[in-house]
């Protein structure tokens, strides 16, 4: 996820952190995690676009991810001088 993100926005700051033991037995949750997962993304490219847009540019890039393993993912999607 890290060099996916990277790559597509090239982010002042980044920071993907996987929570999936704390949804241990809820839906989506399987043994060895990797299932959820919380993005804080701090790029220019999301200048401009509502807050909507930058979830739908961030699942984009995730899409592969998305669709296998992933069950949940928490998006925090802001542009420099903004508070996420």
């Amino acid at each position: 996820m890290m060099e996916k993100l990277s790559a597509a926005f090239a982010p002042v700051t980044l920071d993907v952190q996987d929570e999936s033991h704390q949804h241990a037995g809820h839906a989506g949750s399987r043994p060895g995690g990797e299932t959820h997962y919380r993005v804080h993304i701090v790029s220019k490219a999301f200048q401009g676009k509502s807050r909507i847009e930058r979830h739908r540019m961030v699942n984009t890039a995730l899409a592969q991810e998305l669709a296998g393993g992933v069950h949940a993912l928490a998006i925090h999607a802001s542009a420099p001088g903004e508070q996420s």
